[in-house]
């Protein structure tokens, strides 16, 4: 073989080695270009999955969160509360007032006639009655009521207190709006209770003219109603209205100071030692509710009926 083909032989399997090589880098090449371009369909697959896992992991978080927020809300609220009736009992009407008291105010008739009453620790009522004779000169007749109403505290209708106070209320505006009375007077009484209001009126009646007075006073969860008028009748003077309102004040104070010594508050008068003075409410319905929630009239008569009923006749006879 001469050189020359030697020489070519040698040259051609240079370049076969040589596009042997190129193959296998190319065949390299391509194999990395292809998992390059498989990286990032896999890092999105791997995202997508994570992203899949951590929406799965919220929604969970989230739903429990929501039931726990279902449980706290569905869950039985506490049983509401209100503060406890500081008065729990009332003294024997007949006995709020002094002998020397009664003998000022219905000087012949002392002896007290109680009211009916089916708890008389809640309710309780007195009247007397007094009908002086002389002789050519006329009389003097004179009546009196004293009536006592203990709240009680109730979830439903409120604290004793605040029953009270609506109440104390009513009563107030009742004894302003008696029919056909005139010269009409209110005025805050100071030293009877937590609060406390006297109005006097003038009331004529067939019999003669009758000078009435209401002493209202509330203390902590218990209504004192004072019910106090005179007449002069048969040519008799009319007694003088502010000597009967200052009698049937200091009576009002009387008796607010036994509803106090009858709860273990000593005999002095003034006011309660729970809540002190507070203003009286708006009229509410409450206001006419009894203690036991049911609608009811007051347990003693009103003012209006105090007057209406205070007829000297019927009074003379049962005298």
């Amino acid at each position: 073989m001469s050189e020359g083909t030697m020489q070519r032989r040698a040259q051609r399997d240079d370049q076969r080695d040589q596009r042997a090589e190129r193959t296998e880098r190319t065949r390299g090449l391509s194999r990395v270009l292809v998992a390059a371009a498989a990286l990032p369909v896999m890092l999105i697959a791997a995202g997508c999955s994570s992203d899949s896992g951590s929406g799965s992991d919220d929604g969970a978080g989230t739903g429990a969160q929501e039931n726990a927020g279902v449980t706290t809300s569905t869950s039985p609220s506490a049983t509401p509360t209100v503060q406890a009736a500081a008065y729990k009992t009332l003294p024997e009407p007949c006995a709020v007032l002094s002998k020397k008291t009664l003998t000022d105010l219905v000087p012949k008739g002392t002896k007290g006639k109680a009211g009916t009453s089916g708890d008389t620790a809640t309710r309780g009522s007195c009247s007397w009655s007094s009908l002086q004779n002389n002789g050519v000169k006329g009389s003097q007749f004179r009546w009196l009521n004293v009536s006592l109403l203990r709240f009680e505290s109730d979830a439903t209708t409120g604290s004793g207190d605040q029953q009270a106070q609506q109440y104390y209320t009513k009563q107030v505006q009742d004894a302003q709006a008696v029919a056909g009375a005139t010269n009409t007077k209110t005025q805050p009484l100071t030293g009877a209770g937590d609060e406390a209001t006297s109005v006097r009126y003038d009331l004529k009646k067939k019999e003669g003219a009758f000078k009435q007075q209401t002493v209202v006073a509330r203390v902590e969860n218990v209504v004192v109603i004072l019910d106090y008028n005179g007449a002069g009748l048969a040519g008799e003077k009319t007694p003088s209205a502010d000597t009967l309102t200052k009698a049937a004040e200091k009576a009002a104070k009387e008796a607010v100071a036994s509803v106090r010594s009858a709860n273990g508050e000593g005999t002095g008068g003034g006011s309660g030692t729970g809540t002190g003075a507070t203003p009286a409410p708006s009229t509410s319905a409450g206001a006419s509710k009894s203690p036991s929630g049911s609608p009811s009239a007051s347990p003693s008569a009103s003012a209006s009926q105090a007057a209406a009923t205070a007829s000297p006749k019927a009074t003379a006879q049962k005298s």
